[in-house]
């Protein structure tokens, strides 16, 4: 069962009653174009981070091939670990009276919910800062949005994130999609040919991205909707049933569908739930405006485009 906080009952549990209250009057028809809301905003920010716990995995550096890390005589390092003290690459500051998160970049690592949110809208404003760290020094600043998250952290190739799908965060790539460990979607693409990449588009059929399918593990978003440097973006991910949305600036970038992963038994599992990360990866990036709302059903207005 899935485990919204308090306030997210309550919500639902006042909708509910409101509705009890409805049927005994003459029923109005809702607007053709009003999201299938259950439940207003919850904020996922204070100055705490009071929703959120922290994983840092490594300092990688250049050349790392997804092998453990080692030191200089050859021994394995470990991950430094959840909720590490001593570390700050993630912290907050008031900005114009609102709470945002600075995250360094320097360590990899990430934000996990400690909730876990199923068949949601979720909401994230994020905005470059201007350092960058070993390995991406000489790269674009990078970034990610991780959702329907399961299981330990250090499950992929940078052994620090958990399974999950990603709501990419990039210079010029906002929007993209990666999987993480053995998930996969499926997603309206172009097909690519010889060395191109998948690339998002809403007239065209479905395409298996991720793990057992043919394009391996990335599909570009259908175009470049990132602001200048410095300016703030707004992220809304919709996510209902095992179909999501990137939306980037209030443009549609991708529709995906049929959310899976395989198990260890080598069986496919869907991926409908689960926590949302947000990565440290070598960048420095601020968050602002984390909100998150339950919905009954896809919103009416974006319904046709799957």
């Amino acid at each position: 069962m899935t485990a919204y906080r308090p306030e997210f009952r309550y919500l639902i549990l006042l909708l509910a009653g409101l509705a009890g209250i409805a049927s005994c009057t003459p029923a109005r028809q809702p607007s053709a174009t009003a999201p299938p809301v259950a439940a207003g905003w919850v904020d996922l920010l204070d100055r705490e981070l009071t929703d959120w716990d922290t994983y840092l995995s490594f300092r990688h550096q250049l050349g790392y091939d997804g092998s453990a890390p080692v030191d200089e005589g050859g021994n394995p390092i470990e991950p430094i670990g959840m909720n590490p003290e001593g570390y700050d690459v993630f912290t907050t500051q008031e900005e114009a009276g609102e709470e945002v998160i600075r995250v360094s970049g320097e360590v990899y690592g990430c934000l996990i919910s400690k909730e876990e949110f199923e068949n949601y809208h979720l909401q994230v404003q994020y905005r470059w800062g201007d350092e960058k760290w070993v390995p991406r020094q000489a790269l674009l600043k990078d970034s990610g949005v991780l959702y329907h998250s399961i299981g330990p952290p250090g499950a992929e190739h940078w052994r620090t994130w958990m399974l999950s799908q990603e709501f990419q965060i990039m210079e010029g790539h906002t929007g993209d999609y990666w999987n993480q460990a053995s998930s996969a979607m499926d997603i309206r693409a172009y097909t690519p040919e010889y060395l191109m990449n998948p690339m998002a588009n809403a007239t065209q059929d479905y395409l298996h991205i991720g793990e057992g399918g043919p394009y391996k593990n990335y599909c570009l978003r259908s175009n470049d909707y990132e602001r200048p440097h410095g300016e703030w973006n707004t992220l809304d991910l919709i996510c209902y049933g095992d179909k999501a949305l990137h939306i980037v600036n209030g443009e549609v970038v991708m529709i995906l569908k049929n959310s899976r992963y395989v198990n260890e038994a080598g069986e496919v599992v869907p991926l409908t739930k689960g926590k949302i990360q947000l990565q440290s990866e070598a960048a420095e990036v601020f968050f602002r405006g984390i909100r998150v709302r339950p919905l009954e059903g896809m919103p009416a207005e974006y319904a046709a485009l799957f």
